[in-house]
């Protein structure tokens, strides 16, 4: 049976995720901050030794080397914390603390020592006489020996006496950690118990949930009856969902008043999220609270990382940061099984560390790659607290394993030695591998807390530098010198005590908090800690349990910085009572107590926020139904589809009532949609055809192409679907009868098979018509090989492909996702700029009806005949394109996804923000480091071989692994038989020079979404957006004042679920506004305030007018809903209608600037906007400009403007 277990063991990974590359050090010098002491001084000396044989390995005894735990706690109330190790071959130990860092083992005059094997372990005052008792679980390795848990009970006196029986505590599970919190409000400590059952099965395999308590694995809840007793109500409280628990914390996620508990489950089991309903019950919301999670979670903490006054959530993972550890440990990307799972109400899950940044509505968003902190290989202990005192939590991670048996060339062997043989010469084959494969032995993680959302590894520079197995890890002030000091469990080591020496190093200040609850809660487990200063916050909830196996010093912790004296501190006690307590001096320990606390805090009543949504209200109900067509059959490697990129939406009064309506793009097989706005404010829709439809549409246009002045309709078809050149790429021009009736004019465009994304309209020529730039997106199939794009010319509603004339270059600018006509160098010329995946944002300046590329940079016609995108290689070295400064927009090649425009600074010039990827990816491009692809039929089967690379500790090796290389070119087989000569190789390797030769070679060097101010004669400077702007890739734009003060804002939504499984979803976006200074900088506004959350895959973002004048906010998401949203009166507004020839307009504000406002047809990403002016009482006049140079100045709010 145990070779059955084990082998099914060994596939407990299925999907990989790459190293982030972009953590960087600070140029600050060098401080050990911690100082590991020796056993000779400490007097620690224990150690968790696994001793293997014939009977226990990990192929007889799968967490064997799973580790044990660390508590910290006052077992004798002399101001001096002690520690408890757990062990699993051996007994647990008990070590009082002597002072000045000394230590004495009184385990067995404690009477506290173990024979079971000791998994976590928990200080608690079970029966509230203020001395610690201590809790540890147990598990059993095999059913004829059962374990139960111990509950040591302290007698004062230094000596402890174990009474779990008596308690109604001695459970026989599969524990693997206990947390103890008042779930009831009842006062008295209840108990969480974590379990992680062996099972007789593959746990990585799909298979129905188990929801009903039935599972072996299911976690336990027992009530504190108030009588010294425990009694299970696991079933009552609904806590009946199976998972392979390892890692535990609890907190009040949704702020609510009431504790909840997070449990980090390893294999396919999901975590879960048990939102605690205040009636004795718990719900499992991670579902709607978490986008994904970690596959293998290990250890969790739940703290407050950025000082908003919100817990966030840390979740382990095994994700190594070397390239080599990584392409050893995965084979390949199952797409087929990653949907399985979605469809067997499996969440997504990915394999590395997840950092869930709490959004303050019971959402969060996963930012542990932006942080930098997703990839710490076999990790097992994650603990936030500020270890050097700055005020800002930083973030230990433990990490290692006895045997590295997710080595894939370990994985081949052992499945083929199972498959022949008697048991006895498996049994030694098996023996035999393991005795070849090394242990996971690696410095533990220390990361700095940067307070910009990001942290930076300063593991060697603070002294994180000792290779080791390392499980549970408790932090305290051991010496009581104001710092938190570290405590390590290891396995085949002693364990490691880290003497924190910042006091001396960086001299900040700090603040110590003992809580004294009260008769029923001693330690006032529960208590949250508001802390303000100088205009800044901390904010910390008081439990205990928390990181892997693990319990904390119950004496609170807070670095303040510089800061001598705390504002204010308030402290809210579990049942809702509240003190507030100022002017407190730092660098000392306080005492809070529950008896001074007076009635609960007042409710703080939410403001109206500036926006609402009213999908429902407005009668708007669609949902694009996207095909789940996997581009990935075609080409294993590329790095996401191409087939689910819509819909686009675009805005106008399509039957002449004065009234705008808007169309939505349809997917695949499903028609597009009118909607026709009503009187009432209200929308009624209508399917634009009825036939059977195939074409996937992307961007959508209104606009009047025959000269009629009422709006025709032109559809992009795009996507991935189909063949090259099939005609369901033929884009398609809907000609409007003035009524809003449309029918098709199947002669009105030239052929187009190209799979396109934007259209966009402008006279850009000035003969009194609009002509159309249409982007071409991707070669189906063909991946990377650049589309056509087209300007069409409008020859009185026919259109004419003048792409050569005008600008030969355009017919392969690239994969474009984005377009706008614009004129950038204000000398009223429409000129014309694009955006696109891996190719720099792209000026294109109009001279005399005809496009030249612009450099941007210098403010000239650019010398080079071609854009960026691609080159063609003739070198084996692939070196990068020679960029010479990192805010150019010639080096800006990236992942582009969108550009909206408007004058930012109020200088009179229109500026760009331009959506990117963002930050929160594995990929971190710059010009040093850029991220590739490498294009060419490598293996001459007539199919074009797309490699992604990017950097890895300064190499640059193929993004894919192994397996996946050789789905896309078989005779890599071949060349790479086994994993480990794979996970060595570089890009440089995986190809000779001469199959390089020819290869057609993209670079993205940028890939933070961003804003190019224009500094004057067509020059400009790219600067990156703030960091919450970088939390996903970025599609929809939408500038506007929204709050009323003269200067232009920003509304952004994004994310993308196109992505291949390894890199997993790009969903952390919520969507995001931020205020605009007139200055050309942004400040997000938190969604609490806004009301803008747009949490899905989104795409299009539009505004339109409503029946009375009111703007109103549409957003598309692919394969979802429409999200519609209304905005608050926050100050007078006026919409000035324009004219169809109409460009752009001059808007004097109160204060004397000039500001700047372009009028479009079609910008952002797929859409098109009102072209109604809406300006605030901060303007003073108006100037409106027409195709020809005429103009009409009006005076806002002076008078009726709708005829002028």
């Amino acid at each position: 049976m145990y070779f059955r277990l084990f082998k099914l063991y060994l596939h407990l990974i299925f999907i990989c995720y790459c190293f982030f590359s972009g953590c960087t050090q600070e140029t600050e010098q060098k401080q050990v901050l911690f100082e590991l002491l020796p056993s000779s001084y400490t007097g620690i000396q224990f150690k968790n030794n696994i001793v293997e044989s014939d009977s226990l390995s990990i192929l007889t005894f799968e967490y064997i080397y799973n580790g044990g735990g660390v508590a910290i706690g006052d077992i004798n109330n002399d101001n001096l914390p002690d520690i408890y190790f757990t062990g699993n071959q051996q007994s647990g130990k008990l070590y009082l603390n002597k002072g000045d860092m000394k230590f004495e083992d009184i385990t067995q005059k404690a009477g506290v020592q173990t024979k079971l094997w000791s998994e976590g372990v928990a200080m608690v005052d079970i029966n509230n006489d203020h001395l610690l008792d201590i809790y540890i679980s147990t598990s059993s390795r095999n059913n004829a020996f059962p374990a139960h848990n111990l509950l040591f009970i302290n007698k004062g006196n230094l000596t402890f006496t174990e009474e779990s029986a008596a308690y109604g505590l001695a459970d026989t599970g599969y524990n693997t950690q206990a947390a103890f919190f008042d779930y009831d409000h009842d006062h008295d400590l209840d108990v969480y118990l974590l379990s992680n059952a062996i099972e007789g099965f593959n746990r990585n395999i799909t298979r129905p949930k188990k929801t009903k308590g039935e599972g072996k694995s299911t976690d336990k809840l027992y009530r504190n009856n108030g009588n010294g007793t425990f009694t299970n109500v696991s079933a009552e409280a609904g806590i009946l969902i199976e998972g392979y628990g390892l890692g535990i914390a609890t907190g009040d996620l949704n702020k609510d008043g009431w504790t909840d508990v997070y449990t980090s489950n390893d294999f396919l089991s999901n975590d879960l999220i048990w939102i605690n309903n205040g009636k004795g019950s718990f719900t499992n919301k991670i579902s709607t609270m978490l986008k994904h999670q970690s596959y293998n979670g290990m250890g969790v903490d739940i703290a407050d990382f950025n000082n908003d006054a919100l817990p966030d959530i840390i979740g382990l993972d095994m994700l190594p940061e070397t390239n080599k550890r990584q392409k050893l440990m995965f084979g390949s990307m199952n797409y087929d099984r990653f949907r399985l799972n979605l469809d067997m109400g499996y969440e997504p899950q990915y394999v590395r560390n997840t950092l869930q940044l709490n959004n303050g509505n019971n959402t969060f968003s996963e930012i542990g790659q932006l942080a930098g902190v997703h990839n710490t290989d076999w990790s097992w202990n994650a603990l936030f607290a500020d270890y050097d005192n700055d005020g800002w939590k930083d973030l230990l991670i433990t990490n290692g394993y006895g045997k590295d048996i997710t080595d894939q060339d370990y994985t081949v062997y052992s499945r083929a030695v199972s498959q022949f043989g008697t048991e006895q010469s498996i049994k030694m084959q098996l023996v035999e591998g393991l005795e070849q494969i090394s242990e996971v032995k690696l410095p533990n993680y220390l990361y700095k807390n940067n307070g910009n959302l990001t942290f930076s590894d300063k593991s060697a520079d603070w002294g994180m530098v000792h290779a080791s197995i390392s499980n549970g890890a408790a932090y305290s002030d051991l010496d009581n010198d104001g710092d938190l000091d570290l405590v390590v469990n290891n396995l085949n080591e002693e364990a490691f005590i880290y003497r924190n020496a910042s006091e001396k190093l960086i001299k900040n200040n700090f603040l110590k908090i003992k809580l004294l609850g009260d008769s029923l809660n001693a330690y006032g487990i529960g208590a949250k800690i508001l802390l303000k200063h100088q205009g800044k916050k901390q904010y910390y909830e008081h439990y205990l349990s928390r990181g892997y196996k693990s319990s904390m010093d119950p004496i609170i912790h807070f670095g303040m910085g510089n800061i001598h004296t705390v504002d204010s501190i308030e402290i809210t006690w579990p049942d809702g009572k509240y003190e507030l307590i100022t002017n407190v001096p730092c660098n000392q320990r306080i005492t809070l107590e529950y008896k001074n606390a007076g009635t609960e805090q007042e409710t703080i009543t939410v403001s109206n926020t500036l926006f609402q949504e009213v999908s429902a209200k407005t009668g708007i109900q669609y949902k694009h139904q996207e095909k789940d067509f996997v581009d990935f059959s075609r080409q294993p490697l590329i790095p996401f589809k191409h087939s689910q990129n819509g819909p686009g939406l675009a805005v106008a009064d399509i039957d002449g009532n004065g009234l705008e309506d808007f169309y939505v793009g349809g997917a695949s097989g499903q028609p597009g949609t009118l909607f026709y706005q009503q009187p009432d404010g209200k929308f009624k829709s209508r399917i634009l055809q009825q036939q059977t439809k195939y074409e996937e549409e992307m961007g959508v246009l209104f606009f009047d192409a025959d000269g009629d002045t009422d709006q025709d309709l032109y559809v992009v078809s795009g996507g991935s679907e189909f063949p090259q050149q099939s005609r369901y790429y033929q884009d398609q021009l809907y000609i409007n009868d003035g009524k809003g009736n449309f029918s098709k004019d199947s002669l009105a465009l030239p052929d187009n098979t190209t799979s396109g994304s934007c259209v966009i309209a402008a006279d850009y020529d000035k003969d009194g018509d609009l002509d159309l730039f249409v982007g071409g997106r991707v070669s189906p199939a063909r991946y990377p090989l650049v589309p056509r794009s087209y300007v069409l010319e409008n020859n009185q509603g026919k259109f004419t492909d003048v792409t050569d004339k005008i600008c030969s270059q355009l017919k392969e600018v690239g994969m474009v996702t984005s377009a706008l006509w614009t004129d950038f160098d204000n000398d009223s010329q429409i000129d014309l700029v694009i955006a696109g995946e891996w190719m720099p944002v792209s000026f294109f300046k109009n001279v005399q009806g005809k496009l030249v590329l612009w450099n941007a940079d210098e403010g000239k016609v650019s010398p080079q005949s071609t854009v960026d995108s691609p080159q063609k290689n003739s070198s084996s070295e692939n070196k990068s394109l020679n960029h010479p400064i990192t805010h150019s927009l010639s080096a800006s090649s990236g992942w582009w996804n969108s550009i909206a425009a408007g004058d930012f600074d109020n200088d009179g010039d229109t500026d760009y923000v331009l959506g990117n990827l963002g930050l929160n990816s594995k990929f971190k491009a710059t010009m040093q480091e850029p991220v590739s692809m490498y294009a060419k039929d490598f293996d001459s089967n007539g199919s074009l071989d797309p490699v992604l690379s990017y950097y890895i500790q300064g190499k640059n090796y193929p993004a894919h692994p192994r397996d996946d290389m050789i789905d896309q070119i078989i005779p890599m087989r071949g060349r790479f038989p086994r994993y480990a000569d794979y996970a060595s190789a570089t890009i440089d390797q995986v190809f000779t020079s001469e199959e390089l030769q020819g290869t057609y070679v993209l670079k993205a060097y940028q890939l933070q979404s961003s804003y190019a101010e224009n500094l004057g004669n067509g020059k400009f400077r790219l600067k990156p957006l703030p960091m919450e702007a970088q939390f996903a890739p970025v599609f929809g734009i939408l500038p506007g004042d929204f709050n009323g003060d003269g200067n232009l804002d920003l509304l952004l939504s994004g994310n993308s679920y196109a992505s291949e499984i390894l890199t997993g979803w790009y969903d952390a976006s919520i969507g995001l506004y931020m205020e605009g200074d007139g200055k050309g900088n942004f400040k997000p506004v938190h969604v609490n305030k806004s009301g803008f959350m747009i949490e899905k895959d989104a795409k299009a973002l539009v505004q339109l007018y409503t029946s009375k004048n009111q703007p109103l906010l549409i957003a598309s998401n692919n394969n979802d809903s429409l999200r519609v949203f209304s905005m608050s009166e926050v100050s007078l507004k006026q919409i000035i209608p324009v004219k169809s020839n109409e460009i752009y307009a001059d808007l004097l504000l109160q204060n004397g600037k000039k500001q700047r406002q372009e009028l479009y047809y079609g910008a952002g990403y797929l859409a098109q906007s009102s072209r109604q002016l809406w300006v605030s009482k901060h303007v003073k006049q108006v100037k409106i400009v027409n195709i020809s140079g005429e103009s009409r100045i009006l005076i806002p709010f002076q008078e009726n403007l709708a005829n002028r």
